[in-house]
């Protein structure tokens, strides 16, 4: 069982798939950190605000003895709309690099020719000499 184990866990797809996850997860945190730092900013001003704080409020929640907001009850869509970019972003990259290797295998594939045989016209022609004989 160790050994059917082993050999599941070595074969191409799996490291690959492996090695994408970690790759994909690191590259969600540019994607996260570019978002955050230069695409919110800009939006941001549109708004006049931080936009991933943005949010609309349901409901204010009352003042506590420290002077507190307590119980404010809020939709954040800024960070939402921050999410969804990144998603979009990470997605797109990710559709790229996919088409990117879709093709090159494609390349690959088509590389080969079958070695040619004889037309169909010289078989026609070898049929009829033979039918002469």
């Amino acid at each position: 069982m160790l050994k059917e184990f082993k050999d599941f866990a070595m074969k191409g797809n799996l490291v690959d798939i492996a090695v994408g996850f970690v790759m994909g997860a690191a590259f969600n945190k540019v994607v996260a950190s570019f978002t955050g730092g230069i695409v919110s900013p800009l939006i941001g001003l549109i708004f006049n605000a931080d936009f991933k704080d943005l949010k609309y409020i349901i409901n204010e929640g009352t003042m506590n003895d420290a002077g507190e907001k307590v119980g404010e009850v809020a939709v954040l869509y800024g960070e939402f709309l921050t999410n969804v970019i990144d998603f979009i972003i990470v997605a797109f990259v990710m559709f790229m690099i996919v088409k990117g290797v879709n093709k090159m295998k494609k390349k690959e594939e088509a590389a080969p020719e079958a070695p040619k045989g004889p037309t169909t016209e010289e078989l026609l022609a070898e049929i009829r000499d033979a039918l002469k004989k």
